[in-house]
């Protein structure tokens, strides 16, 4: 079992900017694919980015050029910098780790609110 807890939402103005965070207590971090993924009211949860390394990281159209997710593997860490935030933006966001070796050992966070005001 993989416990993840993110931290770094908050309420910003159009335009700003905020960073994610999201630690995962396992031994083995480097083994899981790390995604972050949003939920905004009466819409369904959303891929918005994910890494394997720096070399394999996938984005959503929608923040391609603005967001940016890394990941620190001494530090059992997945971070996703968003920059020029839009309102359209606003949702929860949650942390993903699913085990590379086996995709039924997946994992989420409790999510961490992210509200953009125009």
């Amino acid at each position: 079992q993989v416990q993840l807890v993110e931290s770094g939402g908050g309420l910003v103005l159009a335009g700003g900017s905020l960073r994610l965070s999201c630690v995962a207590s396992t031994r083995i971090f480097s083994i899981y694919t790390m995604g972050w993924y949003r939920q905004a009211p009466g819409r369904q949860r959303e891929l918005v980015a994910r890494i394997i390394n720096i070399d394999n990281t996938g984005y959503a159209d929608s923040v391609k050029g603005r967001f940016t997710i890394s990941r620190d593997n001494a530090k059992n860490t997945v971070y996703l910098q968003m920059n020029s935030l839009k309102p359209e933006d606003t949702a929860r966001y949650y942390c993903n780790a699913r085990d590379m070796r086996l995709a039924s050992n997946d994992y989420w966070g409790q999510g961490t609110q992210v509200t953009v005001s125009s």
